[in-house]
Order: C-alpha cells, then sequence, then structure tokens
C-alpha cells in the first residue's frame, strides 16, 4: 500500500508498535529449556491483549500464531514441542492486523552460550538491514535495496538466501512489490513517496537458497546451514524512512 492519510500512517504505527513490543517481550523470554510452543504462547498473548490478530493465522491458517525458526531453519518455522537448545539460533518473526492494517516484524536471537561465528553472523545481518534502510529512498530504485544488502553480505564472506525477501504489506500481510536481497535488474521500479514495505535481509555462511520441509511451511537450508534474519516494515520518504515496527 502507499500511505495516502495521516489516519494511515498512525493506524500502522500502532500496530507496527505492537508486533516490534511482541518480539521484544518473547526475546525476553527467550532461554533454553522452553518449547517453542511456550514462546508462540507468549506472543500470542500480547497479541491478544492488544487487540491485534496474528497475520499468518488470519490470512493463511498458519499452525501458530508467530513463526519461530531455529538454526538451519530461515523462515516459517511452527511453534511446537520442539526444546530451544544453549547456543541455538533462534528467528522470532511476528505479523499481524488490527483496523485493518497490516505490520511485519523479526529478528534473530542466539541463545547463550553465544558462539562468535552467530553473534557475527547476526551483527552484519543488522548491518546489512542498516545499510538497506539507507538505501531506500523516494526516487531510487528498488533494486538499490537488494544492491545495498548483497554489498554487505560480500564484505562479511556471507551469503543472501536469494529465494527470500521483503514484500509490500499495509492493507494485506504479502503485497505488491517484492523487495529482493540481491541486485537484479528486474527491480528497477522506483520507490514512491508513501510505499510501505518490508526489509528483510536473510544471510547465511553457506547458503542462497532454502527447501521446504515436509509440514509444508518449515523453510530451511538444503546443507544445514544457519540463518539469521532482520526486518522492519517502513514507508518509504525522500529522506530516512519511517520505521513503522521500531520500538
Amino acid at each position: 500500500m502507499s500511505i495516502e492519510s495521516e489516519r494511515d500512517l498512525e493506524k500502522l504505527l500502532a500496530i507496527g508498535r505492537i508486533v516490534g513490543m511482541t518480539v521484544k517481550t518473547m526475546a525476553a523470554a527467550l532461554r533454553a529449556g522452553m518449547t517453542t510452543a511456550e514462546l508462540d504462547e507468549i506472543g500470542a498473548a500480547y497479541l491478544q491483549a492488544h487487540g491485534a490478530r496474528s497475520a499468518p493465522q488470519l490470512v493463511y491458517n498458519f499452525p501458530s500464531a508467530t513463526c519461530i525458526s531455529i538454526n538451519d531453519e530461515a523462515a516459517h518455522g511452527i511453534a511446537g514441542d520442539r526444546v530451544i537448545q544453549p547456543g541455538d539460533l533462534v528467528n522470532i518473526d511476528v505479523s499481524a492486523e488490527m483496523d485493518g492494517y497490516f505490520a511485519d516484524t523479526g529478528a534473530s536471537f542466539p541463545v547463550e552460550p553465544i558462539a562468535p561465528e552467530w553473534l557475527r553472523l547476526c551483527d552484519y545481518t543488522r548491518s546489512a538491514l542498516r545499510h538497506a534502510l539507507e538505501a531506500a529512498r523516494a526516487g531510487q530504485p528498488l533494486n538499490a535495496i537488494g544492491r545495498a544488502v548483497e554489498k554487505e553480505a560480500a564484505r562479511g564472506g556471507y551469503r543472501v538466501v536469494r529465494d527470500l525477501g521483503g514484500h509490500g504489506v499495509g492493507r494485506h500481510i504479502h503485497e505488491k512489490p517484492s523487495v529482493p536481497n540481491y541486485y537484479t535488474q528486474r527491480a528497477n521500479q522506483r520507490m514512491d513517496e508513501g510505499l510501505v514495505i518490508t526489509i528483510e535481509p536473510f544471510l547465511s555462511p553457506k547458503a542462497d537458497r532454502v527447501i521446504t520441509d515436509d509440514d509444508g511451511w518449515t523453510l530451511r537450508t538444503p546443507n544445514g546451514s544457519r540463518v539469521a534474519q532482520y526486518e522492519h516494515t517502513i514507508v518509504i520518504t525522500r529522506g530516512a524512512p519511517v520505521l513503522i515496527t521500531a520500538v
């Protein structure tokens, strides 16, 4: 969607804060020994208490309220009886709807004891997001975002998971345009002021694609390589974008 009124922005900021705080609340509770279902219940309770509905459940009948992906699971991990282990790399992705507006955010969290290699992967993925946000300006081509992500990934010696990327959001959880995390001439449309998108780089030491598990949802690397992801919903402006999901 594109912002057309002050109400649009206010409503997006409201749901953006809720999903951002849901991730923050879940991250604060995250610890080895708990199940992913227990972690998901914390997120579900926060959304419900603030009048929001899980977008994956609402739109896609997803089995859990949030997506919790561990280690080589890049995205769409289903919460269940899996026990989080010391040293795991846990991604928490939350998207939700309120009053007809959607927002989407996510982040990866290493579980103690934290291995330096996974801390470094997270640092570079966060840095890739920052560089992508700097490239997201009205009047610039959409592929400037992918170019920025790809450049930062290469600087750290990482691969971009090319199967996954950002997307339009706002009136629906997934809208046009697709926002690739790598440079492609196909994504050469100009970003207009008011455009609402997600930016979400996925970086891995050894994988640039994912496969779908037998559950039909979970996306994981084919070679066991871990993945980190960081995501914000943003509004494009002539200057720095508005971070809808920042808390």
